[in-house]
Parts: structure tokens; C-alpha cells; sequence
């Protein structure tokens, strides 16, 4: 079954790349990491409530990423939204994310170890 068909049996729209929904979980991330950052300065000032608004950003950015990649896992299992090419998309793009931060601790601990070395 080639992916014309795949799209014309589920009556959606014909395109190769899966086009996301509206989504509220990239705004309600911002307010928890808001949160987050203030309920932080607070609790490291020894300011009231700090380590309770610390606490609800935290328990926040967490909710809100269970239930972020609760709809990723629905759109690509029971709703089939994601393809092949979709799927290859973001295997290449976790593989990149992964050297990005591979080549950022080596280049950091390399200034580091260069800096120590110099002195």
C-alpha cells in the first residue's frame, strides 16, 4: 500500500510530512519554566514560598512533558501520523541533537584542559 493510498483511506490530507496540530504544551512549557526559574531565585534568596514555587514549576515542566510526549506517542501509533519519512526525520534529528552535545562537552572539556594545561 504505497502512502497516496494510506492518506486517501483515511480521508487526510495528502502531504509526506506529518503538519502538527495546535498545541497548548509549548505555552503552558514557557510558564513552567517561568515558574521554574522565579520559584529558583527565590529558594537560593531564602525568600517565603521559594521552595513551594520551586516545587510547582518543577512538578509543572514534569506534567507537562509526560503529557507532551503522551500525544507525540498517540499521533505516531493510533492516529499513524507519522510516516517514513517522518520517522527518518526524527531519527536523523535525534542523531544530530546527540553529536551537538557530544561535540559541546568535548569542546568544553578540551578549553578546560587547555586553560589548566597553560597555566
Amino acid at each position: 500500500m504505497t502512502l497516496y493510498t494510506q492518506f486517501k483511506t483515511r480521508n487526510l490530507p495528502r502531504h509526506w510530512f506529518h503538519l502538527v496540530d495546535v498545541s497548548p504544551w509549548p505555552l503552558l512549557t514557557s510558564f513552567g519554566a517561568l515558574t521554574l526559574t522565579v520559584g529558583a531565585v527565590m529558594y537560593f534568596h531564602s525568600l517565603r514560598h521559594g521552595s513551594q514555587l520551586l516545587l510547582l514549576g518543577l512538578f509543572t515542566i514534569i506534567t507537562i512533558a509526560t503529557l507532551w510526549w503522551r500525544d507525540v506517542i498517540r499521533e505516531a501509533t493510533f492516529e499513524g501520523c507519522h510516516t517514513t519519512l517522518v520517522q527518518r526525520g526524527l531519527r536523523y534529528g535525534m542523531l544530530l541533537f546527540i553529536l551537538s552535545e557530544v561535540m559541546f562537552f568535548f569542546a568544553f572539556f578540551l578549553g578546560f584542559l587547555s586553560f589548566k594545561f597553560s597555566t
